[in-house]
């Protein structure tokens, strides 16, 4: 069935503007997919502020040039899912490596995060990533490490003053008594 000229603008349209919206893009083979696995990945991917399309490949080169962003001629070669990552996209790749391994039939092709092209294993490692709310506490713990250590030893130190200060107090009272 022949979509017609403005349809496909259309289709251009909103790639483009999810494009420049999104944080990254990732590209699946969707070969051997049934409908009700790709709306098992659209769940998923929605769950994490993301979204799933099933695009063309020639309207898809037309957005990303629309968009300024590299031409990806090996990657979208074939039927391909586009998953937009519109918040995080650690937590995308995620969601798309977890239906992966569930789903044979799924294979990562590559992506992109903001202008840098990525590989599918390039892909995945970032599905390996904690969420980034906890590598922004585990940056805050590196950093807030060494300002406890040193309060910790400041007040040591001053704590051994005060008692210095207040053992000799106490012999100059005890010897006042005498």
């Amino acid at each position: 069935m022949a979509i017609s000229k403005q349809k496909k603008q259309e289709l251009v349209d909103t790639y483009t503007d999810l494009l420049q919206r999104s944080q990254g893009v990732i590209w699946l083979n969707n070969k051997g997919l049934s409908v009700s696995e790709i709306f098992d990945l659209r769940n998923k991917v929605r769950e994490v502020e993301g979204q799933c399309k099933v695009t063309k490949n020639r309207l898809t080169r037309i957005a990303l040039q629309n968009a300024g962003l590299p031409e990806m001629e090996e990657v979208l070669t074939g039927p391909t899912i586009t998953s937009f990552a519109l918040g995080d996209i650690p937590a995308v790749a995620k969601a798309i490596a977890e239906f992966a391994k569930e789903n044979d039939a799924v294979e990562i092709k590559g992506g992109l995060m903001g202008t840098e092209q990525l590989s599918a294993q390039e892909l995945n490692t970032l599905a390996t990533l904690p969420p980034l709310q906890v590598l922004q506490a585990q940056l805050l713990g590196l950093i807030n490490t060494p300002a406890q250590q040193f309060v910790g030893t400041l007040s040591s130190s001053v704590r051994q003053v005060v008692n210095v200060i207040h053992a000799y107090s106490e012999s100059e009272i005890e010897d006042a008594k005498t």
